[in-house]
């Protein structure tokens, strides 16, 4: 029952991350290629189909296969990611002005992104 539990929650996450990064493909403040890579470890682990529909889709399924081989981003990109990720979560937070709670969390979640994309390996 807890497996399922676990296998229904990245389910979700991953179907959520999916639309955001599809989002993110349309919107250029919003970052796609975090939340794609999210979607694809939690189909990965909860649906082997959908997996291979994100492979397979046109704008980003080459990129992902990549990642998937290689655990690298491409190095051209990261300065675009970071420039995308800090200018949505500035808005954000600045549409949030009097709600310092939520401005903090948006705040260490932009951080925690920032260093994870950070932290990945370079191709």
């Amino acid at each position: 029952m807890l497996q399922n539990l676990i296998k229904y929650t990245l389910f979700t996450v991953a179907c959520c991350a999916t639309l955001l990064g599809l989002l993110g493909v349309i919107l250029p403040l919003l970052p796609a290629t975090p939340f794609f890579i999210l979607a694809l470890f939690g189909f990965s682990k909860s649906s082997p189909r959908f997996q291979q529909w994100l492979l397979n889709l046109p704008a980003v399924g080459d990129d992902l296969k990549h990642w998937q081989a290689h655990k690298k981003i491409n190095k051209q990109r990261k300065p675009i990611i970071y420039l995308s990720i800090v200018i949505s979560f500035l808005i954000s937070i600045l549409l949030l002005i009097g709600q310092l709670f939520l401005q903090l969390m948006l705040v260490v979640i932009m951080l925690i992104l920032l260093l994870f994309i950070k932290k990945l390996p370079e191709s």
